[in-house]
């Protein structure tokens, strides 16, 4: 008997957002100003980043939220809510293995909402965010947040 000749054909991978979304591959991807305007703040200014490492980023970083996203989604489905909050997201982070971020988180969390509880809409407090003694998130670590 003949051995059947398999060919491999393999699709070339979409460089586009746009052509991602018309083969429905994967989550939607972060805008990439955003990841280069985070990249750059952790590079000297004179450095360069290349295209394809703003681009692996941004892959990296929305299949990241995609998967902690989905853990607290499926918490929320078991517990028979519609809703995501962040305490879900929290869990979800050390149901992932990503201990030593819950505890910080739950520091900014706890005091983010201090700040908004009175307000309405609580997007006209963002503002006031800078009364947290909290550092914004460092490049490396959160571990910045607890300085």
């Amino acid at each position: 008997m003949a051995a059947a000749r398999v060919s491999v054909c393999r699709k070339r991978r979409p460089t586009t957002e746009r052509q991602r979304r018309a083969e429905g591959a994967g989550p939607p991807f972060l805008p990439i100003n955003n990841i280069r305007s985070v990249m750059r703040s952790a590079v000297p200014e004179n450095r360069k980043i290349a295209k394809d490492a703003k681009e692996s980023v941004q892959e990296c970083v929305s299949e990241f939220i995609s998967f902690v996203t989905s853990e607290a989604s499926h918490k929320c489905k078991e517990e028979g809510r519609k809703s995501i909050n962040g305490d879900d997201i929290i869990w979800s982070l050390g149901t992932l293995g990503f201990v030593e971020y819950v505890e910080p988180l739950m520091l900014y969390l706890m005091k983010y909402r201090e700040i908004t509880k009175d307000s309405f809409p609580a997007i006209m407090k963002l503002p006031n965010l800078q009364e947290l003694t909290l550092r914004p998130f460092c490049a490396y670590s959160m571990s910045c947040l607890m300085r």
